[in-house]
């Protein structure tokens, strides 16, 4: 039977507050991550048969909970699957994080400090050749490398590995160019690919008035700690997209400054 004299008077301790305010923080989290999508609807459906379970043991109905928890048990292994692509963006999200990613500060970053020493990006030529882009209407698409991570997408694209230049760069996303389709990836003040094949964003409140080149540059800039310079074809202004959002409409001067900042 039931004891409701236990349910009316019960001790909290301040770890337990703790715990729920670390499991909400968790939850709002995915909840960000999975906003707008298809998964928040399994997402509601797991937590609602989460809560009966919970619910059916605090009032001991034995043969519920048992069903219900040899669900949840079983079900582990295909959320999993379900949910492979969020708890990736969920794990890339812990790891951007800069207690763990930046190189000083932390025992971490230390750490990386030591073990990978990269050159400061020279600003001028890429802000020169954003400058006689914007000009022209010629759509561009410039990733800048902070952290030495975007090997993957190095390789998908044509390897350059030539020193920055404005020329190079205009000519690379000149419209009759062959590589001027897809991202230049700049890193260590080295233009190391151009046509690079980038992942597109699946957020599903992405501005609808930006095109693939924006969608493309939310899409590196949200799974990684990259920023990426983008051109408009269509209107010639300049954009700037870090941790998957876009500031739209820069100023080279005002491009400049927002670099500088996450530099």
């Amino acid at each position: 039977m039931l004891d409701l004299s236990s349910l009316l008077f019960i001790s909290v301790r301040w770890l337990d507050i703790l715990d729920i305010l670390v499991v909400s923080i968790i939850l709002y989290q995915i909840y960000k991550l999975i906003k707008g999508t298809v998964a928040i609807k399994i997402f509601v459906g797991v937590l609602a048969i989460y809560l009966f379970w919970k619910m059916a043991e605090i009032f001991n109905m034995q043969l519920l909970s048992e069903i219900l928890g040899k669900f949840i048990g079983l079900g582990m292994l295909a959320l999993i699957i379900v949910f492979q692509q969020e708890i990736r963006r969920f794990l890339l999200m812990i790891g951007n994080n800069r207690l763990f990613a930046t190189r000083k500060g932390s025992f971490f970053g230390l750490i990386q400090n030591k073990i990978d020493q990269h050159e400061k990006i020279d600003l001028k030529p890429i802000l020169e050749a954003t400058k006689n882009l914007s000009k022209t209407k010629t759509g561009a698409l410039i990733v800048l490398d902070l952290n030495a991570e975007l090997k993957t997408y190095i390789d998908s694209g044509e390897k350059i590995n030539a020193k920055i230049s404005s020329s190079l760069v205009e000519n690379i996303f000149f419209k009759n160019s062959p590589l001027h389709d897809g991202g230049v990836i700049i890193q260590d003040n080295l233009i190391k690919a151009a046509r690079c094949i980038l992942p597109i964003s699946d957020n599903h409140d992405f501005p609808s008035r930006f095109g693939l080149r924006h969608r493309s540059a939310a899409g590196i800039t949200e799974s990684t700690q990259a920023l990426a310079i983008i051109v408009s074809e269509e209107t010639g202004k300049i954009s700037l997209s870090k941790k998957g959002d876009i500031l739209y409409n820069l100023t080279i001067e005002e491009l400049e400054r927002q670099i500088n900042k996450e530099l």
